[in-house]
Order: structure tokens, then sequence, then C-alpha cells
């Protein structure tokens, strides 16, 4: 394939314990999944389950496994959350409730001499 036939691509997966970015050459007119599935992604990380679980994106905004590809992408395969984000948001509040925290004043008045 001549250097004019392809465009420049990162793939870039991440797990707690590692990060993994690839550069790679892709095929002009080549869309996310094609990338993917040439990086080796795939086979490095079993768990990933393209078009189930697994969401993709380009730069941070999601996008679909079909979407073309541009020179320079950096196309993102990200993991599935494990808890809802708003969920967690309002069991820390109930918590700190409970705890008595919040914004409340104390009604002393210290670093004042009197």
């Amino acid at each position: 394939m001549d250097e004019d036939d392809t465009i420049p691509v990162e793939v870039a997966y991440a797990t707690p314990a590692q990060q993994l970015i690839l550069n790679l050459d892709v095929p002009v007119g080549a869309c996310i999944e094609d990338a993917i599935r040439q990086s080796g992604m795939l086979q490095r990380f079993p768990e990933i389950e393209l078009g189930r679980a697994a969401r993709v994106g380009v730069f941070g905004k999601l996008a679909k496994l079909d979407s073309p590809l541009r020179a320079g992408d950096r196309v993102e395969i990200y993991r599935p959350l494990i808890a809802d984000p708003k969920e967690v948001r309002r069991q820390r509040a109930a918590e700190g409730k409970r705890m008595g925290k919040g914004g409340g004043r104390s009604g002393g008045a210290e670093g004042v001499s009197g």
C-alpha cells in the first residue's frame, strides 16, 4: 500500500493498571472499527466487547464504530462504568448529612480576641 493511501491515527485504551496508545497507519476511508481491529487491541484486551459494552470515541467525543477517520485522529475505547455517577453522588451526599457535614457554620468566634 502506498503511503498516500494511508493516514496516521492513534488507538487508545486504558485499564486501571495500564494505558496503551498505539500509532498506526490505516487506509484512507477507514472507520473507527477498522483502526481498532488493525491495532490488535482486541487481542491484547479480550475484555473489550465492541458494539456491546465498550463505547468508542475520537478525542473524547462519542462516535459510532462506522465513523470515518481523518489523519491524526485518536480513537479511544471506553470501558463500561461500574457504578452510576449520579447514584454515587447521592450516596456521598446522604453520608455527609448523617455525619453532620455540610455548609453549616460553627457559630464560634475563632481568632477574635476580645
